[in-house]
């Protein structure tokens, strides 16, 4: 019964085992992997994805928020079981102590994008959504026409885009507006 030889391992070898080591490390303590090199400088691109992600996290969040309000059933006389309504009270609280992590989290990408883009050029007055046909006339370099061409078909997206949601949220207006109707006609 012979003992196994020890392998031998090259300098660069060891040094990739390491790297491996670290970044199994850093993904079992929560921390997402970094590129080598973007621990010293983060683009604000990479925070505008982040954040990106951060939204879509809040909207998930806040659905669930709404799916457990949703599934919970208004005291009518009929007694509930206490477990079940400390169960979802306890999933309640916990979601929304999550969502105000990622409001913060959120608020703090921001705050570093604003910092990092500062010398970049001047911010939008106002954060809204492109409303309406008049367009801010904006200081613009000389481009290919594929640019201009570009330019206008996402601005075509983003009204259409726009056009969608408006229609979206005045049907769940009238959603909501049915539904609140047919509860005070059951009382």
């Amino acid at each position: 019964m012979a003992a196994p030889l020890p392998q031998k391992t090259s300098m660069a070898g060891m040094a990739t085992q390491q790297q491996q080591q670290q970044q199994t490390a850093s993904m079992a303590a929560g921390q997402p992997m970094a590129p080598q090199g973007a621990l010293r400088e983060i683009s604000p691109v990479f925070l505008c994805r982040i954040g990106q992600e951060t939204v879509q996290d809040i909207v998930t969040r806040t659905m669930e928020i709404f799916q457990i309000t949703r599934a919970t059933q208004l005291p009518n006389g009929v007694t509930q079981s206490q477990a079940m309504y400390q169960d979802r009270f306890g999933k309640l609280q916990e979601h929304l102590r999550q969502l105000a992590l990622l409001f913060r989290k959120l608020r703090l990408l921001y705050e570093r994008c604003v910092e990092m883009t500062a010398d970049l050029q001047e911010g939008p007055a106002e954060l809204v959504p492109y409303v309406g046909e008049e367009l801010v006339n904006v200081r613009v370099e000389t481009c290919s026409p594929s640019v201009h061409q570009e330019r206008k078909e996402v601005l075509e997206k983003v009204r259409q885009k726009n056009q969608e949601m408006k229609v979206l949220m005045d049907q769940m207006r009238n959603l909501l507006w049915d539904v609140n109707a047919m509860l005070t006609l059951r009382k």
